[in-house]
């Protein structure tokens, strides 16, 4: 029923990842208001940075954040480093740099940050897992050897990221709290929207389901103060590149 940019879309689903990744424990806030966090979106093409922020404030026991500010990596996604693992670390260092510019430096230790790779990175480690493994442990010692709290470098399942896609659009859309005309959060009663999410080489619909136990490809999410059973479908060969092709073979028929 309602459409998102799609600047949008690829925007907000860092939210996803920091609402369900990033340590849930409680830090003190006792150097301001605002609390910060470090997610780096490691895709086929590109790795980009992004700082959000948040205060104590929570939702039904789920914190309110917001971006602040994003580098994008120079260079190519991390796994055209495959042949040079030791060139992967480096590639971040700019950006790992302006971020302690960005955040307080009192605030360093107590900043969580970690790394999630997708769709080309899942694929290196099927075909080569070594190399997959190669360039995590230089993430991993890139990331640990910043100021931050390092929280850890994960390949993401294609399941837990469309998952993360579909906290970050019922997000940015209001269908878990809202703001009253006082300023306060409050439940929203609009339910939960569907997400359909059309790579290069595959769609993806994800969904909640209403079923007490989340099936064996689904995921179960806690998320301010209600539980959702989230169910991808996965559609092989049914993407924009297979799209391209059937478009260019009608054509020319």
């Amino acid at each position: 029923r309602e459409l998102l940019p799609p600047w949008l879309v690829i925007v907000a689903g860092l939210t996803g990842i920091v609402l369900l990744c990033v340590s849930t424990k409680d830090v003190p806030n006792i150097f301001g208001v605002f609390q910060y966090g470090i997610v780096l979106d490691a895709g086929p093409s590109r790795t980009i940075l992004f700082i959000y922020q948040w205060t104590t404030t929570k939702a039904n026991k789920t914190g309110v954040i917001r971006e602040c500010s994003s580098c994008p990596v120079q260079g190519p996604g991390v796994s055209s480093y495959s042949d040079s693992p030791q060139k992967v670390g480096k590639s971040l260092e700019p950006c790992l740099n302006w971020a302690q510019k960005e955040i307080p430096a009192e605030q360093h230790s107590q900043t969580p940050i970690y790394l999630g790779a997708t769709a080309s990175m899942r694929q290196l480690n099927l075909t080569h897992p070594a190399l997959s493994d190669h360039l995590l442990a230089a993430l991993t010692v890139a990331l640990k050897s910043s100021p931050f709290d390092f929280q850890g470098v994960q390949i993401l399942s294609s399941s837990d990221e469309e998952a993360f896609n579909w906290v970050a659009v019922n997000y940015v859309l209001e269908n878990f709290f809202k703001y009253d005309w006082q300023g306060q959060l409050v439940p929203s009663r609009k339910g939960v929207a569907g997400v359909l999410s059309v790579g290069r080489t595959s769609t993806q619909l994800t969904f909640k389901i209403e079923e007490k136990q989340a099936p064996k490809e689904g995921v179960r999410l806690q998320l301010y103060g209600q539980t959702h059973n989230v169910y991808t479908r996965h559609c092989p060969c049914h993407g924009t590149d297979q799209l391209h092709s059937r478009l260019l073979s009608m054509l020319i028929q």
